[in-house]
């Protein structure tokens, strides 16, 4: 280019003929002018397109972060909002829970009233043998209980012949079989002989006052004592009696009398205690001193009284085991040739006989009649 233009300087050229060259002659030389211009341009627009591109994106980013931004702040809120109601629903979840166990209670309360009323409704609406009925076989059960705890046949016999009493009064065809099935029962619980306590206690009361007053073998003095004062109180008598009358010859005889008597009466008391023959079957009941004597009877009195325990509590085996032994220490070590002895004896012996487990028999034909005539049948 610059060779052409050098010769387009040096030498004038008329403006016709260059302007009547083709084109084709003026193409070649500008091809590379508008081929960097292309360049440039298609470069250019490409930079453009690309800060384009990158402001566009980096606005869609801040767009992103914003609507992050906007949309964190949203779900905190929801989850504060979702707390809140959570909170108001287990409180409200609570309350009705206490309100539903209230209703339960009510309805409880409710159906127990119900109960009543209906069983009030049916006792009202009976008839009058229904509920006489119903009382006998009340009066029956409750007897039953009684004579169980207390040992005795006497509150069912009673049971008994108020209720065929009752039923007596009605005059009814249907509680005819009642009143035979009672009868029945009635003449059971007669043939037991039940054991009566209260009578028993009393015959061991006696016994344990009596053990203080009976002799021993071991002190047969206190037997011959009581017989010698027994013999000469007639004799005692006499002189005393003879010091009132007046001193004549006849007083004066009788009185010397009188103490020769007793003189002589004691005299041979004594010479008959050096000598004493005693046939005696245990020989250990001799070998009591006196101040054991104290401690057998004590022992002899704990076992009477171990015994009535054992009555009132009906341990019938205790009581005669108890019993048994009483009679073995009465046999051994007590003379059974005195009065006391053998009334105390005869008196544990008649105990330990009618202390027996005896049981009350239970009114079941008549329980099982009473529940057939409620029935209709």
């Amino acid at each position: 280019m610059t060779d052409n233009a050098q010769s387009a300087s040096a030498e004038p050229v008329p403006a016709a003929p260059v302007a009547a060259e083709p084109a084709s002659a003026v193409r070649p030389a500008g091809l590379p002018v508008n081929f960097s211009h292309i360049a440039l341009t298609v470069g250019g627009a490409l930079s453009v397109a690309a800060i384009t591109l990158a402001l566009l994106g980096q606005q869609r980013i801040k767009s992103l972060e914003q609507e992050l931004v906007r949309r964190q702040q949203d779900s905190q809120g929801q989850a504060i909002e979702a707390h809140t109601l959570a909170k108001q629903a287990q409180d409200a979840a609570r309350a009705a829970e206490s309100k539903v166990v209230m209703l339960e209670a009510r309805v409880a309360e409710t159906a127990l009233q119900r109960s009543q009323l209906e069983d009030l409704i049916q006792q009202l609406s009976r008839s009058r043998d229904e509920n006489v009925l119903a009382d006998v076989d009340a009066a029956l059960r409750v007897s039953v209980q009684q004579s169980a705890i207390t040992g005795s046949a006497e509150p069912l016999a009673a049971a008994l012949r108020q209720a065929e009493e009752r039923l007596a009064r009605m005059n009814q065809p249907r509680v005819e079989r009642v009143r035979r099935a009672l009868a029945r029962d009635l003449d059971r619980v007669r043939a037991v002989a039940v054991t009566d306590i209260a009578s028993l206690t009393i015959k061991l009361d006696e016994a344990v006052r009596m053990v203080d007053e009976l002799p021993l073998l071991a002190q047969p003095q206190l037997r011959a004592a009581a017989a010698r004062s027994a013999a000469l109180a007639p004799v005692a008598a006499g002189p005393a009696a003879a010091a009132t009358q007046p001193s004549d010859l006849a007083g004066w005889w009788s009185w010397l009398k009188s103490g020769w008597l007793l003189a002589s009466e004691r005299v041979w008391g004594e010479v008959k205690g050096l000598v004493r023959v005693t046939q005696i079957d245990n020989p250990e009941a001799m070998l009591v001193a006196p101040e054991q004597a104290w401690f057998l009877r004590e022992n002899l009195k704990l076992r009477l009284l171990n015994a009535r325990l054992a009555l009132l509590s009906r341990q019938f085996d205790t009581a005669q085991a108890d019993l048994r032994e009483v009679q073995s220490v009465l046999d051994r070590y007590f003379d059974r040739s005195a009065r006391r002895v053998v009334i105390g004896t005869e008196l544990v012996r008649q105990v330990a006989a009618q202390a027996r487990q005896l049981s009350v028999p239970r009114p079941d034909e008549s329980l099982a009649a009473l529940a057939a005539a409620q029935a209709g049948r």
